[in-house]
């Protein structure tokens, strides 16, 4: 086995989107994007996890590897790490979690953030980028990172806090993205720990490692992969993604 395993949590009962992982883009279901951009890393083992039987026979059709999940998963990373417990046997020693909802991620990041990792200089490692505009950084779909230094392409750091409303100033703060890895050791541990205060506040699940003193890395790429949450992001990430597609 791959001691690296990516992860890719998909459902169909989105509140604010629901059915998003089996939109068309390019003629093609975007949970197939996602899947396509993992395996083109060539940094691990590949996975859909997911609770859906009509994602997973898309998956598997596709040639591609699903495993079907419990639908009580709280979390993202709580279905993770069912398919990391129970199907992989605790044996990756690094495990990614990649949303399912950034069908434009370049496959070279997902690649640089599990060198990173494979360091060993901290037990939670993300991507962030810089805000396109004043509309993104208003929006609290946006997970917005507080980061220790200024930052520059390839370079990670120590993050401080995740939010989502816009704060006061824009100093060290960058645009989160939904990509996260864990060493095993780190992943047994917080799945272990309960919800935290924070964590509920914010719908943020990432805080409750910060919360119990995890330490957690953010690389910054050039790149910023769109997260689609609405069927508005959608539409903008559709239009991008089939316009670079022609070119």
């Amino acid at each position: 086995m791959n001691k690296t395993a990516i992860i890719i949590p998909s459902r169909l009962k989105a509140e604010r989107f629901p059915n998003k992982p089996l939109k068309l883009i390019n003629k093609k279901e975007m949970i197939l994007h996602v899947y396509d951009a993992a395996k083109n890393s060539k940094a691990g083992d590949v996975y859909v996890a997911t609770p859906d039987q009509e994602i997973a026979q898309l998956v598997t059709k596709y040639g591609g590897s699903a495993i079907i999940t419990s639908n009580e998963h709280q979390t993202g990373t709580d279905r993770i790490y069912e398919v990391f417990n129970k199907f992989l046997n605790n044996n990756p020693n690094i495990i990614v979690n990649l949303q399912g909802d950034m069908p434009n991620i370049d496959p070279k990041v997902i690649k640089d953030l599990i060198l990173y990792m494979e360091k060993g200089k901290c037990d939670i490692g993300t991507l962030i980028s810089k805000f396109n505009s004043i509309e993104e950084l208003q929006d609290q779909n946006a997970v917005k990172a507080i980061v220790k230094e200024k930052m520059d392409v390839g370079k990670f750091c120590n993050v401080l806090d995740f939010i989502r409303t816009k704060p006061q100033t824009s100093f060290n703060l960058y645009h989160h993205i939904g990509i996260y890895a864990f060493t095993n050791k780190a992943l047994l541990r917080y799945v272990n720990l309960e919800r935290s205060k924070l964590e509920i506040e914010r719908n943020l699940e990432q805080l409750r490692a910060m919360e119990n003193n995890m330490s957690i890395h953010a690389g910054y790429v050039n790149s910023l992969p769109l997260s689609v949450d609405t069927e508005k992001d959608f539409l903008e990430i559709k239009k991008v993604m089939e316009k670079n597609d022609k070119n």
